[in-house]
């Protein structure tokens, strides 16, 4: 039997892999101990997602063991070398706040605790496809350097703009403020590249846009479109950090890109990167999901815009996702931003 180990499994991504990879046919070793309580409180626990994947999945077992620690690594990499086909690794410490409070504990979770996967993917698992959730925070804030432009709901770029189709993944990461997280996600990104293309180990990198989905424990710190909709049914009031609320963000439904994962798997390369995100086909500003949430539940959100923006935060991000649909002509978009913010309505409620 094909066996896939899930980092941060009981987290947005690492469900939704779990779910996907488990429908394949293959058993599943979830490694989650659930610190996003730790980092965002009750409300950012994932403990009620891991309840419903061990009723759900026969064949997973997760194990509550944090990345940091080698040596639980270790054991369960040696128990199961023989078998494991495929490592993707979502577990992570996301928030760009906590990052700056925490810079250890930030750079241990997303630097260090990659590096120990790397590793032992290494020695005791060479042959497995090693798929790795980056972020495009790893472009720091370049991307406000485009030639933006401000319209009654949103920034944009014009048409005829190189970049109008989205960032690329040769875009800069350098002279940038990039957020302590994005720092500690860019070492793990680029850590990953170099397993690939100096090692030999078959890794990517995914780098996200905005993921999202129904099994996101969206905080306000964490988790922009989940929580923006639990925010607006719950408490019928929002903060627009910065950028006048009209900041554009492309929404990526995390079973969409699940699928990119699965794409890879099947035809796998060594140190490769693709920027994946909803690109045009599904994008929104903060004033136009809010709009949307209005509309469709027919509620008036009370909205209060800070003028101070989050440091290394986009005003305006889209993924170019041309590589990989060149490489992965297969991979195809099923949920927009109007199906997703629906989707999680119907949750919420």
């Amino acid at each position: 039997m094909s066996l896939a180990i899930v980092t941060g499994s009981t987290g947005l991504v690492g469900s939704e892999a779990v779910n996907f990879f488990h429908d394949k046919g293959f058993d599943v070793i979830g490694i989650d101990n659930n610190l996003r309580k730790f980092f965002f409180g009750k409300n950012g626990s994932t403990s009620w997602l891991k309840t419903q994947l061990l009723k759900r999945n026969k064949n997973f077992k997760n194990y509550n063991l944090d990345i940091r620690n080698m040596v639980g690594l270790k054991k369960i990499f040696k128990r199961y070398s023989k078998s494991i086909s495929v490592i993707i690794h979502c577990a992570a410490q996301p928030s760009h706040d906590y990052g700056k409070k925490f810079p250890f504990l930030d750079f241990n979770v997303n630097a260090t605790g990659t590096l120990n996967l790397l590793e032992l993917t290494k020695k005791y698992s060479p042959d497995a496809p090693f798929i790795f959730m980056s972020t495009n925070k790893v472009y720091g804030d370049n991307p406000n350097r485009l030639n933006i432009y401000e319209k009654n709901t949103r920034w944009e770029l014009k048409k005829s703009d190189k970049d109008y189709k989205g960032i690329k993944e040769n875009f800069s990461i350098d002279n940038a403020t990039h957020s302590f997280f994005g720092v500690s996600k860019t070492y793990a990104d680029l850590i990953v590249q170099e397993y690939g293309k100096n090692v030999g180990l078959k890794t990517v990198c995914f780098r996200g846009g905005c993921i999202t989905g129904p099994n996101h424990s969206g905080a306000s710190l964490h988790g922009f479109l989940s929580y923006l909709v639990k925010a607006s049914l719950h408490q019928k009031k929002y903060n627009l950090i910065g950028y006048k609320g009209k900041q554009v963000r492309d929404n990526l439904h995390s079973y969409d890109l699940v699928n990119s994962f699965w794409e890879f798997y099947k035809k796998p390369k060594k140190g490769e990167v693709y920027n994946i995100g909803g690109g045009r086909y599904s994008n929104c500003s903060i004033i136009e999901a809010l709009n949307y949430v209005e509309k469709i539940s027919k509620i008036t959100i009370k909205r209060k815009i800070l003028k101070t923006p989050r440091v290394g935060d986009h005003i305006w991000y889209i993924s170019d996702t041309t590589k990989l649909k060149k490489h992965y002509p297969k991979w195809k978009q099923k949920y927009n931003t109007k199906k997703i913010i629906e989707e999680l309505i119907s949750n919420f409620k």
